[in-house]
């Protein structure tokens, strides 16, 4: 049997542009990790719970109180979610 798969290599520069502007990734966050991670992230209440849609490049992109909210605005967006459990 021959293989004709080729290893495909990857700058570090390609690597960190991957799925950049198409897949997202849902995670529950916590309004106090959000402000440690997020300094200008602006006024929000601690000890929330949240969702948080994040773009591939860990980027917030939205918070909601709900997930299928998260959900309905990645899809608005375009985008395909993964979840971070």
């Amino acid at each position: 049997m021959t293989r004709t798969d080729e290893n495909i290599t990857m700058t570090s520069g390609e690597f960190a542009h991957l799925g950049e502007g198409s897949v997202a990734y849902l995670r529950k966050v916590s309004s106090d990790d959000l402000l440690g991670r997020f300094p200008n992230i602006g006024e929000i209440a601690p000890g929330l719970e949240l969702w948080a849609l994040f773009a591939a490049n860990g980027q917030p992109i939205l918070l909601s109180d709900a997930r299928d909210r998260a959900l309905a605005g990645a899809m608005e967006n375009d985008l395909t979610t993964v979840a971070i459990h």
